[in-house]
């Protein structure tokens, strides 16, 4: 039972990784854009080492020992089973505005600052020949603003159920991939966190209301856990130890597929978008890095 507490408590941490990301936005000076560039980009990296070294292996292992050759093929349709899944969840559920499309400084400003002026929206709505401003259009009216940004944060909570899931059943089979898994979420829950709090804000002027429906969105990640918990427990009747091998094969492969598809619809656009240079790519670098020591060191 203390594997289950352990996954629990490292998915709960991953979730609320939202609110760090409100965090920084209310209480900070100023946005640090090249530090969110890099922790997406290390994020992603993190997610793809593991997913392609650690976790697909592992369901190959599981399923091969279970099916003989045919379990690869099994293997190969779980994980991109996974990728269906988070797919179909983004299209089904899109956010209001793109979670991970980055607020200019300018439009943050008010929010760190509040005596600093309020950016004019409604000017920078359109550019010269055409072009769509880098502005987030808060110029609507605060009842439409407030339903973008509450809607922001329901997106983001269900983007986020899956990844409570795969955080919670690697830190089950594994505490030590789990924590790497929980790290590399809440890192890339940061630019989210800022995301559903900068409208919530320019709707009320409320930073606490912003902050605490920021903090709620994350909240989805261990109600993944648990769901995932109780399925295993329906499904298996006990803990980690009598799951059927060939389930958590199954398991592993939907886990890599899922982030997989998050790091690379998600995390590395929005390292490219907060950075300059090859920021992006340090960060990506910098996480595969971490991973491959983190995995030798533990064998």
């Amino acid at each position: 039972m203390e594997s289950v507490w352990i996954a629990f408590g490292l998915t709960l941490f991953a979730g609320l990784a939202t609110g760090i990301g409100s965090g920084l936005a209310f209480f900070t000076r100023r946005t640090n854009y090249r530090f969110l560039a890099i922790a997406t980009g290390f994020s992603a990296g993190v997610m793809l080492y593991v997913s392609f070294v650690e976790i697909f292996v592992k369901g190959a292992d599981a399923l091969t020992a279970r099916y003989g050759d045919f379990g690869h093929w099994v293997n190969a349709a779980s994980f991109f089973g996974g990728m269906l899944l988070i797919g179909l969840i983004d299209n089904l559920i899109p956010a209001g505005e793109n979670p991970h499309e980055p607020h200019p400084e300018e439009e943050i400003a008010p929010v760190h600052d509040p005596s600093a002026p309020l950016p004019s929206f409604s000017a920078a709505a359109v550019v010269e020949q055409g072009t769509p401003s880098r502005f987030h259009d808060h110029s609507m009216n605060s009842d439409r603003l407030m339903r973008m940004g509450l809607f922001t944060a329901l997106a983001v909570g269900i983007h986020n159920f899956p990844e409570g899931l795969a955080t919670f059943l690697a830190a089950l089979h594994d505490p030590a991939l789990g924590l790497a898994i929980a790290v590399a979420i809440a890192l890339h829950n940061i630019p989210e966190g800022i995301s559903v709090s900068v409208p919530i804000f320019y709707a009320t002027g409320d930073r606490r209301k912003a902050f605490v429906y920021s903090l709620l969105s994350g909240v989805a990640e261990p109600i993944g856990a648990g769901v995932a918990f109780l399925a295993l427990r329906l499904f298996a009747g006990g803990g980690a130890q009598v799951i059927p091998s060939e389930v958590m094969g199954i398991l592993f492969g939907g886990v890599a597929g899922i982030m997989v598809y998050i790091s690379l619809d998600e995390l590395l656009p929005t390292s490219r978008a907060y950075g300059q240079g090859h920021d992006s790519l340090l960060g990506l670098i910098a996480g595969m890095v971490l991973m491959a020591l983190s995995l030798l060191l533990l064998k």
